[in-house]
Formats: structure tokens, C-alpha cells, sequence
């Protein structure tokens, strides 16, 4: 665990990949992309402290930790790390935060303390590296700089708090040079024509991005063959059946500083599998806001979590823009860190919100639906199918065990988690249709 204020931290591959035998390693440096963006990172570390309802509870001073009412420097996004990945923190994390030039404060809120089901799985060089750390889902509160939070053990778990509990405060750096979001800066494929797409409902037609982006050419890394996808057809419904591709925003279109990240990339074999995620980062933000979020979740991935990168391949916000996530070439099987224990041969696709009571935007449904399509038809899997998939040790199957999933799965699939959110997941069956449609599938 750090015992300093990270600010403006670079993160540097210090060791060799190790990977197993059924992973194919392409560790290409890749040069930045952009100029770096500053960004911050304040870790204070939790004091214990009494409880107000301390006589209405049996806690002991273990059992409760935080911070006071205080003033700190800007940032936007909030989360809590502990010393040991493998500690479970059993209890509730809260926060409540002054906006930036106010004096109001707002009300609690509550941090999703989720154990274990995001991160690279076990006998990973990222896994093993040593610089992983337990963690709760980052929260993104907007511009501020008043934070004040509580840490509490539920009263049944007799354990104490995780050691070494701090509160991170990350400022994810201000927007492009230009002054334009990364929505409007982004590398995008062809525009999809409306003759070949699958007639959609009024609902999910209806909803549009924000922002259209510009084309750049993409950077590409170098790849051994064996895990370069096969080739697209010239329509979508060809055989192989692989969707259109979709306009997808790079990580130089959000502002991802590479010098962040480990350097090289890490590819699997193939993309059997799409798990779908919420991040669990709360609905306030605006679409705008969408690239302040990823630099955000992206710091807290790395510095605070100790990843090698950010851990989902890609993101998708609430108006269905859709983001280049962890680096490698978003056509690629790029391994990440998105679902522990099957992140092997399989990609995750995490919708920028918490949608465990709120309904997910058709936007974003459509967008994950076209996404899937186009990335899983790369690697000849048909969205509406069933895969085997080896588990690496999840907490919810043991490693070696053989397990089947839907092609497009939720999160929960594979780990005890309510992550993607109950209304997502409810979402996945129309999601699944949808993108065999797109990819000419009767």
C-alpha cells in the first residue's frame, strides 16, 4: 500500500509478462498517443472513529473508519483501497462531497463495496504482480472539493475492517487542448448504412449520441498471427456473420494518458464471450462528461486498484457512444480485467452507470447489441449462442472448472455480483436478438 499522496503518477512495467500456456503474449510498446494529461490522485489514509449512533451499536473502534468534514483538492470521482486484494470489506462505504465554489454539501451516498469480481484472474502476470490492491467500485460525484466518508462492518461479520483502508480522491485532468470532449475527437470505423441494419423498435432508434465524431486513422499494434481476427466481409449478413462495425472512440478521443498504463499489450487466443458490466459509478454524469468519467475510472483502475491498464475492453455511456477501453487495438483479443476468472478468451463491455434500479437508456442497450456483434463475429461467435468457457478461480467456480454461458453474459454469470444491475441484466435477452440481427442472423 502507498503511504503517500499519489499525484500525477505514471505507471511503469517492471517485470516480465508471465502467462499461461494458452495465452499468446504480444508485448509491442506503444509510444504515446497524446500529450499527457495531468489528473491526480489524492490517497488519504482512514482514521478510526466513534459512531453517532454508537450507543444503539455494539462496534468496536475497528469496526468503524473515516474522515471528517474537511477540505481537499479538486477532484471528481471517490473509492476506497485496502492493503490485500483477497481481504473482503463486509460493511458499507458512504460518502458526502461539496461541490466545487458551493458551500452545500450533498446527502450520503452510498459507494458499492463489491469484493473480488473485477481484476485479472490468478496466475496472471497482472494477477501475481504484487500491486493489486482490494477495492470498492469508484463513485463519480462531479467537480468538487469538500469529501467527508464513513466505513462501517456489519454488525453480523464479527471480522475487522480490511487494514490499511484509504480514500481516494481522483481529479481525472481537464478536457483536450482544443477545448473539445473526446466525443468530438474521436477515431471512428465508416459510418453504418441504415439498408443494411435490422429494423430496430421506435425506443431503441430514437436515442442518438451526443456528439458525431470526426475519422482518424487507427493505431495498430503489432500481433502474432494466430490471434489476428479473420477478415470482415464487405456487408453485414455475409458469412461469416459479423455485424458493422461501429463508431468507436479511442482512448486518444477520451484523453487516456499512455504513460499511465504498463507498457505492451497482453492478447488471448480469441473473443468467445461478451460480459456485459455496469460500472457502478452512479447516472449523474452528463454525456459530455463521458471522457472525464473513463480518465477517471482509468486512474482509479491504475493507480489506486495497482492494474496494468483500465479493465474493461470497452465502455459504453448513456447516450450509446461507445469507447475504446483497455489499449491493445479494439479489434484484437486484448486480455483485460473485467471478470475474474474468465477474462481469458472473452471481452467486457461496461456501461458507464449503476442500473441495479434504474432502467439502462435504450441507447445504450442498442449500443452494446452492435458492439457485440461486430467484435464476437471478428471471432466467428454468434450472440445468440451458448460457450464453454475454463474458469481461472472465481469465488462462484473453482479454476478448472468448464462452464457454460450465453455469448453475451452478464457479469454476474460468472462471479457472485449483482453487476451488470438487475434492469440490465434484464436487458441481455433483447440485447442478444438484437445483435444476431445485426450480424444477418434469421
Amino acid at each position: 500500500m502507498r503511504g503517500y499522496l499519489a499525484s500525477s503518477i505514471g505507471v511503469a512495467c517492471s517485470a516480465a509478462l508471465v502467462l499461461p500456456l494458452s495465452l499468446t503474449v504480444g508485448a509491442v510498446a506503444a509510444p504515446p498517443q497524446v500529450p499527457d494529461l495531468p489528473g491526480s490522485t489524492q490517497s488519504l489514509p482512514l482514521a478510526r472513529i466513534a459512531a453517532p449512533d454508537r450507543s444503539a451499536r455494539s462496534l468496536s473502534q475497528t469496526a468503524e473508519q473515516g474522515l471528517t468534514e474537511r477540505d481537499v483538492g479538486p477532484f471528481s470521482m471517490v473509492g476506497v483501497v485496502w492493503d490485500d486484494v483477497n481481504a473482503e470489506l463486509h460493511g458499507t462505504v458512504q460518502v458526502r462531497t461539496r461541490a466545487t465554489g458551493s458551500q452545500t454539501w450533498s446527502g450520503w451516498q452510498d459507494v458499492e463495496t463489491h469484493n473480488h469480481e473485477h481484476g485479472a484472474d490468478p496466475g496472471t502476470a497482472e494477477g501475481d504482480s504484487g500491486k493489486v490492491r482490494g477495492s470498492t467500485a469508484p463513485l463519480w460525484v462531479g467537480e468538487s472539493d469538500g469529501v467527508e466518508v464513513r466505513v462501517r462492518a456489519e454488525a453480523e461479520h464479527q471480522a475487522p475492517l480490511p487494514a490499511g483502508l484509504r480514500l481516494e480522491l481522483v481529479n481525472p485532468g481537464e478536457e483536450l487542448a482544443d477545448g473539445q470532449s473526446g466525443a468530438n475527437r474521436a477515431e471512428v470505423a465508416p459510418p453504418m448504412s441504415p439498408t443494411v441494419l435490422p429494423a430496430l423498435s421506435r425506443s431503441e432508434t430514437e436515442a442518438q449520441p451526443e456528439a458525431q465524431p470526426e475519422v482518424q486513422p487507427e493505431a495498430q499494434a503489432e500481433v502474432p498471427p494466430e490471434v489476428q481476427p479473420r477478415a470482415q466481409p464487405d456487408a453485414a449478413g455475409a458469412k461469416p456473420y459479423i455485424g458493422p462495425r461501429p463508431r468507436i472512440i479511442t482512448r486518444k478521443g477520451w484523453g487516456a494518458s499512455e504513460s499511465l498504463r504498463e507498457k505492451g499489450f497482453v492478447y488471448t487466443k480469441s473473443v468467445k464471450a461478451a460480459f456485459v458490466h455496469h460500472t457502478a459509478t452512479g447516472n449523474s454524469y452528463t454525456c459530455k462528461q463521458a471522457p472525464s468519467v473513463l480518465r477517471s475510472i482509468y486512474r482509479y483502475h491504475v493507480v489506486s486498484s495497482g492494474w496494468r491498464d483500465f479493465g474493461y475492453n470497452f465502455a459504453v455511456d448513456k447516450c450509446g457512444n461507445i469507447y475504446e477501453g483497455r489499449a491493445g487495438g479494439v479489434a484484437k483479443a486484448v486480455l483485460g480485467a473485467h471478470t475474474l476468472g474468465f477474462n481469458t478468451n472473452s471481452m467486457g463491455i461496461a456501461v458507464l452507470g449503476t442500473y441495479s434500479s434504474s432502467t439502462p437508456p435504450a441507447a445504450a442497450v442498442t449500443a452494446v447489441a452492435r458492439l457485440a456483434a461486430w467484435k464476437l463475429g471478428l471471432f466467428g461467435a454468434n450472440p445468440r449462442g451458448k460457450v464453454t468457457l475454463t474458469s481461472g478461480g472465481s469465488g462462484k467456480y473453482k479454476k478448472g472448472k468448464k462452464v457454460s454461458f450465453n455469448v453475451i453474459s452478464g457479469h454476474r454469470d460468472g462471479f457472485l455480483t449483482d453487476c451488470p444491475g438487475g434492469r440490465l441484466y434484464s436487458k441481455l435477452g433483447t440485447a442478444r436478438t438484437a445483435s444476431a440481427r445485426y450480424q444477418g442472423r434469421g
